[in-house]
């Protein structure tokens, strides 16, 4: 299990999503790809378990009515039009399933017992939706599909994922940027560079190369600071959503010339409600386990955990104290 759905399974209580897996491109999880492994490898970065990848949504659309439901706005009378509707199926629903259980043999009522919990946890979501129904949020309509512009795309997703957390529907989100790999990758032509980030990665050392990657990398920072910066002027409490969020952004890779997994260049932004001291550059040891970052990062929102992976401990400095 990844660290956001470890996250997401405790902080996922208190929401009416659990969590929310996106991606910039599309990324089937059937087939196979790299050196002929599971597509699922380099499809994804959530795993609900060792053997069930989570897929990454890549419409705006899909993602606008996971969070607000089938309606073309967010505003208030819809979204409680569609609360009262989605009450009235569950009663419905409930009571006929329940209906059913008299007279059914035990495997049928075990299967029907699965359906009933699912159902339950529908309604809690509900319950949820109708407590937070009188908070305030931005009028926002539906959005039509996705944006030709990969910058207009990601600021489309980036204003999503900061509504998601403003009306607190979810409090954990991943946004995969690009595909792990030379599958579906693709080149960027909106900065003048016509090789994909994969192609460049294996760059041989030739300065060229390096200089188009610099200038992808450059331009990814620049759609994560757009982002931030959407946090940091949302006010949430006595601060911003940035002052009590944790960002991770970085890469699986710190050289993809050699497929280096160690000493990964990795941004942490956010004040986790004042948990962490920013303005720093940390070097870490030689072979330090990225992992222990995620270890400590669960630690500071609450969810304990012993080990994570292949993690040795955790990263105490990052800590205000």
């Amino acid at each position: 299990m990844t660290m956001d759905q470890i996250a997401a399974q405790e902080l996922g209580k208190f929401t009416q999503l659990g969590s929310l897996e996106l991606s910039l491109l599309s990324n089937p999880l059937v087939g196979r790809c790299e050196s002929g492994f599971s597509c699922a490898y380099v499809s994804t970065l959530c795993w609900r378990s060792s053997t069930t990848p989570l897929p990454m949504e890549p419409h705006p659309r899909a993602v606008f009515e996971r969070l607000f439901g089938d309606s073309d706005t967010t505003d208030k009378a819809a979204r409680d039009a569609r609360l009262r509707q989605n009450r009235s199926l569950l009663d419905f629903v409930t009571r006929e399933a329940s209906d059913l259980m008299t007279g059914l043999h035990a495997g049928d009522r075990n299967k029907l017992t699965e359906y009933l919990a699912a159902i339950r946890d529908v309604e809690r979501r509900i319950q949820t939706a109708e407590e937070q129904a009188s908070r305030e949020v931005p009028t926002v309509d539906r959005p039509a599909g996705i944006p030709a512009s990969l910058t207009d795309y990601s600021k489309l997703m980036s204003d999503l994922m900061v509504l998601g957390y403003q009306c607190d529907l979810t409090r954990v989100i991943t946004l995969m940027m690009g595909r792990e790999g030379p599958y579906g990758s693709v080149p960027y032509h909106e900065i003048g560079i016509a090789e994909t980030h994969h192609s460049l990665s294996h760059h041989q050392n030739d300065s060229e190369k390096v200089a188009k990657l610099f200038q992808i990398n450059v331009y990814h920072t620049k759609l994560v600071a757009y982002f931030l910066e959407k946090l940091r002027a949302t006010s949430d409490g006595e601060g911003s959503l940035l002052d009590h969020s944790v960002v991770l952004y970085g890469s699986g890779m710190s050289n993809g010339n050699g497929h280096v997994r160690f000493d990964l260049p990795t941004v942490l932004a956010g004040g986790a409600a004042g948990q962490i001291k920013g303005g720093r550059h940390i070097r870490y040891p030689e072979n330090t386990e990225i992992t222990n970052l995620h270890l400590t990062l669960l630690d500071l929102l609450g969810v304990r955990v012993d080990s994570l992976g292949n993690s040795t401990g955790k990263l105490e400095v990052l800590s205000v104290a």
